[in-house]
């Protein structure tokens, strides 16, 4: 590896992510709570940092090769975690431990949305905004976002674009040029954001809370400004519109891109991963609320409808804002959705989980082995609509599947081994390794506040596995990687 690359980028991009406590600030000194302070001295710390790494490794010009990008990505998401606890620790009216601001900060970052803090609705507006600011940054991902500028360091960034994006699909480009492409992606993003902002400001949330609430739908990363999330503003229109635009960022956002370059919706068909993705959608919405509406959960079937849609659609793309304790519905309803957060969402989305196309590609897989066993001879190609997908890209797919179960598996046990019981512990490991951020069982449901230190530290590298698809990170533990 060329360690002055790797100083220079992440030292570029901590002075980046620097740049970004300066709202919470502004914040601050709107509303007059006097906390900036907790931001300012951070960002004076980072932007310290960043620049004693950049700056005496700015003219090295060497090309940036794809091992490099796996660790500046993995140890950027790492840093950017430590670095992001520390106005946390700052505000007094928290008082959380270091490895509690950790995983906070980690679980913004990751769009994880699980959270260690009580008492939302009396904290400070810049304490609360940066909470939320840390989510729709770490959405798409300010690797993404720093690709999109890396041009002017002279660095290509396809690199870190590939280790950053998710699922098969990482290799699948906008633009002729990868800046054009990451810059395309937060084009999209900024702007449905500014979309699900006015819904909401126009359905009655105060416009604090509606930038808020839309910084963690258009991430999926279920943080909330206050305790009650979307219970908060429990109405059919609110519930609907954010259920739709969690929809909308559950889908590949270069399809986003296409569709507003070309003023056209039909390649949203086109896409098989859409089609199976809304029908799992469909088909879990209605039997979710056939389920609430039989067990006299809601009274009516449109309540037990919108009730089911949005935790449904929130829970499956892993977002995590929730309307009520899902714990409470019948088991049914919150195992079902478990299993659903470790679909995720589209490659190529904000989501977490495994993605839809991988679950797509696997069923495609095990119907061509049932089609075999009838008919040996033949030779049947797996199609991803007009393409074929390649025995290349099924095994890395089984691959992924089988390390993210068996990581499922370990992470569980370590948790168990903290002194949680078995539900407790795969209901801390679905949160936080497929990125959903809601303890939907055991003794998480109010929260993750009730995990040991040791406990803790095991959430923060599992959403890190999660948020970096599992290779990005565990490849730095092989000894392959440090060999070459």
């Amino acid at each position: 590896m060329d360690m002055r690359v790797i100083q220079r980028i992440l030292g570029f991009l901590l002075i980046v992510f620097s740049v970004t406590l300066i709202p919470p600030i502004l914040v601050d000194l709107i509303y007059q709570e006097h906390h900036w302070l907790d931001f300012f001295y951070p960002l004076l710390l980072n932007l310290a940092v960043g620049f004693m790494l950049w700056y005496p490794a700015r003219k090295n010009r060497s090309e940036m090769r794809l091992r490099d990008g796996f660790f500046i990505s993995a140890m950027f998401w790492v840093v950017l975690g430590l670095v992001a606890s520390t106005p946390f620790q700052l505000t007094p009216e928290l008082q959380l431990s270091f490895a509690d601001a950790v995983f906070e900060a980690t679980s913004g970052l990751t769009s994880a949305g699980g959270s260690v803090i009580t008492g939302l609705d009396a904290l400070p507006h810049g304490i609360l905004y940066y909470r939320q600011q840390l989510n729709w940054l770490g959405g798409l991902g300010i690797v993404v976002l720093a690709v999109a500028i890396l041009p002017m360091l002279g660095v290509g960034g396809m690199q870190l674009y590939k280790t950053e994006m998710s699922g098969p699909s990482k290799n699948e480009k906008i633009a002729p040029r990868i800046a054009e492409t990451a810059r395309g992606l937060w084009l999209v993003y900024v702007w449905l954001t500014v979309a699900c902002i006015s819904a909401f400001w126009l359905g009655g949330m105060t416009f604090f809370d509606a930038v808020g609430y839309a910084f963690s739908v258009m991430s999926l990363g279920g943080f909330a400004p206050h305790d009650a999330s979307m219970a908060y503003y429990n109405t059919p229109y609110l519930l609907i519109v954010g259920g739709l635009f969690i929809l909308i960022s559950g889908i590949n956002f270069t399809l986003h891109f296409t569709a507003w370059r070309s003023l056209g919706l039909n390649h949203y068909w086109r896409s098989p991963e859409v089609r199976f993705y809304l029908l799992i959608v469909a088909v879990s919405t209605c039997i979710i609320s056939m389920t609430l509406w039989q067990h006299d959960v809601y009274p009516t079937i449109e309540e037990a409808f919108i009730a089911g849609f949005f935790n449904m659609i929130s829970i499956m793309t892993t977002t995590g804002l929730t309307t009520t304790d899902l714990s409470t519905w019948p088991l049914f309803v919150p195992v079902l959705l478990i299993v659903l957060s470790f679909i995720g969402g589209s490659a190529g989305s904000t989501a977490g989980g495994m993605k839809v196309v991988r679950i797509l590609l696997l069923w495609k897989q095990g119907m061509r082995e049932l089609y075999g066993l009838v008919h040996p001879n033949a030779v049947v190609a797996i199609k991803l609509g007009s393409q074929t997908v390649t025995d290349t890209i099924i095994s890395a797919v089984w691959a992924f599947f089988v390390l993210y179960i068996f990581t499922t598996i370990f992470i569980t046990l370590l948790f168990m081994a903290t002194g949680l019981d078995f539900t407790s512990a795969f209901a801390t490991t679905a949160a936080t390794l497929n990125n959903m951020g809601v303890g939907l069982a055991g003794s998480v449901t109010g929260g993750f506040a009730v995990l040991t230190d040791t406990a803790t530290w095991i959430g923060t590298f599992a959403m890190l596995l999660g948020r970096l698809e599992l290779f990005t990170l565990l490849v730095l533990f092989t000894r392959a990687f440090w060999r070459g």
